[in-house]
């Protein structure tokens, strides 16, 4: 992946994994749903990642479209993923959605919480 600015952006196992389980839900883009990210505090290295479905942006949000996904985050979130990549594993290893975030300097080794 080329970084040509500062995003976040969603692998193409990601999108698919997204499309299914916003059409289980009977969600649409088309009717103004959208991925939102963000990070908590909590977990076993500090911060958490979180992720759910919206309609509703807030005045500080930060927007983004990448690979046909609109992905939206409070700005404070923002600063902790910058340039993250959001991807889907359905191996034998481990499944479900992570975050390659380069902006981490440690994880933990379930992969749903880091350190910056």
């Amino acid at each position: 992946m080329v970084d040509t600015e500062n995003s976040i952006y969603i692998s193409d196992k990601a999108k698919t994994k997204i499309l299914g389980l916003m059409q289980e839900a009977g969600l649409s883009p088309d009717d103004g749903y959208f991925l939102r990210v963000g990070v908590v505090g909590g977990g076993c290295s500090g911060l958490s990642y979180k992720m759910d479905f919206d309609n509703e942006t807030q005045p500080m949000d930060q927007s983004f479209e990448h690979n046909g996904i609109r992905i939206v985050t409070d700005l404070k979130s923002f600063l902790y993923l910058v340039n993250t990549e959001l991807d889907f594993s359905d191996g034998l290893n481990g499944k479900g959605f992570f975050f390659n975030n380069p902006n981490a300097s440690r994880s933990c080794g379930c992969g749903e919480s880091f350190a910056v």
